[in-house]
């Protein structure tokens, strides 16, 4: 991620004065950052897209998974564009922002969410952490396919990681993932997908 301005803005400025060029931006305590995946990271995006996509229409599933939103936390000075939003399409009728600007401001809108883990990883782990949880989303999925994050967050020896945090009580209780284990989702409780899966969408 790039820093394109240093000016804190408030959410409402940041959507008004969103740049109109094709690429992603995301406001983070104020400062519009430009989000610049790599291709291992946008093909790892891409697979569970498929995949949830697989998964929705199998279980007949009133879920979408929209190319791109806007996630408004309940922090004024962010806002995020998450790598995979599986969105339920009743409640996106309530968003008053949707039609307009494909903005997304409450955590019952968004079942589950996914950020792939790049060298912003600081971000991911923490201020999307708390705020995804603050916002009510059940589930969400940090797939750290590089081992970037601290050794806080996978512990050590440092290996590829996928997190996934479900929302009981109102907090997060985190469960790690690493290579030969089945992963398991509460919004989608019939998906069959290991950790090795979702790193073969970056390996010969």
């Amino acid at each position: 991620m790039v820093a394109v301005q240093t000016h804190p803005l408030e959410f409402e400025a940041f959507l008004a004065q969103y740049p109109d060029d094709g690429r992603r931006y995301e406001l983070i305590e104020g400062e519009v950052i430009a989000v610049l995946p790599t291709g291992p990271h946008e093909e790892i995006a891409g697979f569970l897209v498929a995949e949830f996509n697989l998964a929705i229409r199998r279980g007949g599933l009133a879920y979408t998974i929209p190319r791109a939103c806007l996630l408004k936390p309940q922090a004024p000075r962010s806002g995020y564009q998450p790598d995979v939003a599986v969105c339920d399409r009743r409640q996106l009728r309530q968003e008053p922002l949707w039609k307009t600007a494909s903005v997304i401001e409450s955590g019952a809108t968004v079942p589950l969410v996914v950020e792939v883990v790049s060298t912003n990883w600081r971000d991911d782990y923490g201020h999307k952490l708390i705020e995804y949880e603050a916002m009510g989303i059940q589930e969400y999925w940090l797939v750290d396919y590089r081992a970037l994050g601290g050794v806080r967050y996978i512990g050590t020896p440092k290996q590829p990681t996928i997190t996934i945090a479900n929302l009981v009580e109102g907090e997060y209780q985190l469960q790690q993932f690493r290579r030969g284990d089945m992963l398991v989702s509460r919004v989608f409780p019939e998906l069959r997908l290991t950790v090795d899966e979702v790193l073969g969408a970056i390996e010969d």
